[in-house]
């Protein structure tokens, strides 16, 4: 899998999560310690997130940092 597809695809789980919880990106980015575009730009697969962020995601989140992973 290319980066660029990987990382679109993270984003898009990520966004999943999130909305599952009923979480706006500013809800989560404020979770998260960061700005809203940050997360914005993350969810859209345009930077490429440092595992504490996804860390600091998935504890926001309440789930185990595997599942922002898995995905198809």
């Amino acid at each position: 899998m290319e980066k660029a597809t990987f990382l679109k695809l993270l984003g898009q789980n990520i966004a999943s999560l999130r909305l599952a919880k009923g979480w706006s990106q500013t809800d989560l980015a404020n979770a998260c310690d960061k700005d809203r575009q940050t997360l914005h730009k993350v969810e859209n697969g345009q930077v490429n997130v440092s595992v504490y962020f996804l860390k600091q995601i998935a504890e926001a989140l309440e789930i185990p940092v595997y599942q922002i992973l898995v995905f198809k």
